[in-house]
């Protein structure tokens, strides 16, 4: 086995595919202002999209973030552009109500159609695709779980999905370990780091400030402003932004609280033949499966490639050590692709939350969106877009996401020790149900 892995990873990249079209690059060193209307703490998809439309209204805008802009898991991420949360919307039916429980799920809705609606506004070329999703069931019980979950999406609000019995599986993912699946034929993947690099060239050309390789050290409110201190001076602003995610700092002690960062896996094969990527993805859907710790496939929107990943949240040593656990899964969910070399191996910081959903929010002028538990490219596109319009005191600002508390636990302080735990935890309730 080993022989293979070293096979495998000859020529390996330790960083992600999506840079070789667009890596992340420093920008000059700008002359920080005194003031600004708005200033954005971190530089991804939240952020971008607030710069642009507060921007456009004619706001003074400074972007900061620690390093260069998109670096983080913008242009980390795997692309998926989906509308669904960790809580089925059955769950949060039961739990907030049937109201507030659809509320979430129309806004999510919501954010799907307005990121293609901004890419296509926009002309932001970043291979945009709307192949649809398969979701492959673990377990029998997984797979009558997910019907049971797509249900009430179709009944309440129309979201199409068709079951597919494990007989029929390979029609849609060219794996035998799974016992079927669904398909949602609408959803959509990208190319994450040209969606990127595209918000942020419109949030440059509306004439927001990009101040990259700037650490931003406190974020206090003081009266009517708010006093943000960086590595680079102090300034002050009437509005700041929080937009880390899981690249918030300690220092961000009432933030950092309320995220929980975790480690994401990715890899990129070799090229493939033709056949070889009709046989893994015949109909080129993103995939994923059904465990609370996914395991996902998609194909390169841009080469003859299979991305892929999984094993979140726990630590796996070196980059090389990473590669080597994530070739395994290739091997084990595609045996036949046992030999195919990887390309790239990179990994990423996502965040989740306490309750396992997206908040967003604002106190004493510093807002935030934060929280996006595997909906980061439609959520925080949205999210960006929402908060500029609460700034602006505009009724679309309101969101669903707004109206539950934001929890934390006593003690927590953004030392996230306990995720492998977490993660081990979700395995075996997952396992309970095979």
């Amino acid at each position: 086995m080993k022989d293979l892995d070293d096979i495998a990873l000859r020529s390996i990249k330790f960083e992600p595919y999506w840079w070789d079209a667009a890596r992340p690059e420093p920008h000059p060193a700008v002359a920080l202002a005194p003031q600004y209307d708005v200033a954005v703490v971190g530089s991804g998809f939240t952020g971008m999209r607030a710069a642009l439309e507060l921007a456009r209204a004619g706001r003074s805008i400074v972007v900061l973030d620690k390093e260069a802009a998109g670096s983080g898991a913008a242009r980390r991420n795997a692309g998926y552009l989906g509308r669904v949360l960790k809580h089925s919307l059955a769950a949060l039916m039961k739990k907030h109500g049937e109201a507030q429980g659809l509320a979430f799920y129309r806004e999510l809705g919501e954010a799907f159609t307005d990121v293609i609606a901004l890419i296509e506004r926009e002309r932001i070329d970043c291979r945009l695709s709307r192949h649809g999703r398969f979701i492959a069931a673990t377990s029998v019980k997984h797979y009558d779980a997910l019907a049971a979950d797509l249900e009430p999406m179709r009944r309440h609000l129309g979201y199409p999905y068709e079951m597919v019995p494990k007989p029929e599986q390979r029609r849609e993912f060219g794996s035998d370990l799974y016992h079927g699946g669904a398909v949602i034929p609408d959803l959509a993947a990208i190319h994450s780091g040209l969606y990127h690099r595209g918000l942020m060239e419109r949030a440059k050309e509306a004439g927001a400030v990009i101040s990259d390789m700037t650490e931003v050290r406190a974020v206090t409110p003081e009266r009517d402003a708010v006093r943000i201190v960086t590595d680079r001076g102090t300034l002050t602003a009437k509005d700041a932004i929080i937009a880390t995610n899981g690249y918030t700092p300690r220092g961000l002690n009432w933030f950092a609280r309320r995220v929980i960062p975790f480690q994401a896996h990715m890899a990129a094969t070799e090229e493939l033949t033709a056949a070889q990527l009709q046989d893994a993805i015949p109909n080129r859907r993103t995939m994923i499966d059904s465990n609370t710790n996914i395991d996902f496939f998609r194909p390169a929107p841009d080469s003859a490639r299979l991305l892929f990943g999984g094993g979140t949240g726990i630590p796996r040593g070196e980059p090389a050590a990473i590669a080597r656990f994530l070739h395994g899964l290739l091997r084990r969910v595609l045996p036949q692709l046992a030999a195919v070399k990887l390309s790239h191996a990179w990994t990423g910081y996502c965040a989740g939350t306490f309750d396992m959903m997206p908040h967003i929010g604002g106190r004493e002028h510093v807002w935030y969106g934060l929280g996006y538990n595997f909906a980061g490219i439609p959520i925080g596109t949205h999210f960006g877009a929402k908060l500029a319009a609460m700034i602006q005191g505009k009724p679309e600002g309101r969101s669903a996401f707004a109206e539950t508390p934001f929890p934390t636990l006593p003690l927590y302080s953004g030392d996230p020790w306990f995720v492998p735990m977490a993660m081990r935890y979700f395995d075996w309730k997952d396992r309970k149900r095979a």
